[in-house]
């Protein structure tokens, strides 16, 4: 970018909103793929009218431009890998509207996925997507990446709950998408192509969200087994007669890592849990929980079965599974992240090869997470300036995706594909298929500079466009 580029950002957004500093670059390299590509410019606008100047510049010059939100995802999708401008949209975090009448919530992306959640409270209502990052994950990057959480099980994940969009195009065009009613079925679903496109179509500047009812109960069971092999198998089996909104699974070393965060001791003959929560009104929620828990004390292979006694209790018990990936640098210094699904009752051959991979590579590779969808998250441990572990984590990888494939699932069920799963998509999607998601973003964004390098496997014409 030249001295002509920067100045005329700065005029846009004032000189103060633009970084070039190296230093402050550099807090805008990285997420949580822990990889770094330093950008040549931040810009942090405060408007969708700023945000369109800049886009109808970064066309016309052209330079590529990367949408970021908190910088927490998983697969690289906010690393600015062809250098150019990364657009923090961060002083967009405004809760624009609240219509309690209709259960809708208008946000900007920069909205903490947490805050949102609060301000819904208050009004005796309910977001329900709670990836684990909640606490500080924006709306925008959720939308970014379709993201889901624990409560996907019942509730669904965030494209489910976004009714409509502002976005600007990559040449400065304002667009709205979808609607703010229950129903609405006029014209092509834009709103559905924005969701998951991982901001490589367009510049999400307000979001429509639809909201529930806040549950009135809660009541959350953490159930310990013997067997890894009966904790998955168990998943189907409670689903068959039972609706939690979360259950969560976690083998023996996501165990060991945050056992010192559980209210209660976990017995050292503990293989593998579950953490279940139930929610409803307050007459059937008790009902529900005394069911399930007398089906859990007659279930083969289970050693204990605790509910947790207050709201502390559970809020412990959840955030002993929020710290289960940070803590996994414990294990290694990198990490693998990848969460792949497949239909739940091949869960139990998922994890099998996940251990079997453990086995043969020689470096640590456990699993948990939703495990009520299928959503597993299997986490390969590393040190990157190891030869030897690099290649074996590469070779596990592969082998998982392949497994992955093997048992009807998909590749990714919330991270997104980013850079880091973009080579391996030829595995679960055809060349047609991918043809015309290609020819999708290039309609969109013919000068490729939005996010450039994402999503697509890496081929000569796309690195020339680059």
């Amino acid at each position: 970018m030249d001295r002509k580029t920067i100045t005329a950002l700065k005029k846009i957004i004032g000189a103060e909103y633009l970084h070039t500093a190296k230093e402050e670059l550099l807090c805008y390299s990285y997420d949580g793929t822990g990889q770094e590509f330093i950008p040549e410019a931040v810009a942090l606008p405060a408007s969708t009218a700023e945000i369109s100047a800049i886009m109808k510049l970064a066309s016309a010059t052209p330079f590529p431009v990367v949408p970021r939100g908190a910088g927490t995802g998983m697969t690289g999708g906010a690393l600015p890998i062809a250098g150019g401008l990364v657009l923090g949209l961060s002083r967009m975090n405004r809760i624009l509207e609240m219509d309690v009448a209709n259960q809708v919530a208008v946000v900007e992306p920069g909205v903490i996925t947490g805050d949102l959640r609060s301000k819904a409270a208050e009004h005796n209502l309910y977001y329900p997507p709670d990836p684990a990052s909640f606490k500080f994950c924006t709306i925008g990057g959720n939308v970014g990446e379709c993201a889901g959480g624990p409560s996907a099980v019942k509730y669904g994940v965030t494209r489910d709950y976004v009714l409509g969009l502002e976005v600007v195009l990559p040449d400065g065009r304002i667009i709205n998408t979808g609607v703010r009613t229950a129903k609405g079925v006029v014209g092509y679903d834009l709103t559905r192509l924005f969701v998951g496109s991982e901001g490589t179509l367009g510049v999400v500047t307000k979001i429509i969200l639809r909201l529930t009812a806040k549950p009135e109960a809660k009541e959350t069971l953490l159930v310990l087994l013997d067997s890894i092999d009966r904790a998955v198998a168990l998943v189907s089996e409670i689903l068959a007669h039972h609706l939690p909104c979360t259950l969560e699974y976690m083998d023996r070393t996501a165990i060991e890592l945050v056992a010192d965060q559980f209210p209660e001791p976990i017995p050292a003959t503990t293989a593998a849990l579950l953490l279940i929560e139930l929610d409803g009104d307050q007459k059937s929620v008790p009902l529900a929980s005394k069911r399930l828990r007398d089906f859990l004390q007659n279930a083969e292979q289970v050693l204990a079965v605790h509910t947790a006694h207050n709201s502390k209790d559970a809020e412990q018990l959840w955030a002993a599974r929020r710290r289960v990936s940070p803590a996994a640098f414990n294990l290694r210094p990198h990490k693998v992240s990848e969460d792949v699904v497949v239909p739940r009752n091949r869960i139990p051959e998922l994890v099998t090869t996940a251990e079997q991979l453990a086995t043969a590579s020689k470096i640590p590779i456990f699993t948990f997470g939703h495990a009520g969808d299928g959503n597993i998250h299997v986490n390969i441990m590393l040190d990157r300036d190891n030869p030897t572990e690099a290649t074996a984590a590469e070779h596990a990888k592969q082998t998982l995706f392949a497994k992955v494939m093997e048992l009807g699932g998909t590749l990714s069920g919330e991270h997104g594909v980013g850079i880091t799963k973009a080579n391996y998509l030829p595995m679960e999607l055809s060349a047609e298929t991918l043809a015309v998601m290609q020819s999708i973003k290039t309609l969109f964004d013919p000068r490729n500079i939005l996010n450039p390098g994402k999503i697509f496997p890496a081929t000569k014409q796309n690195e020339e466009n680059n």
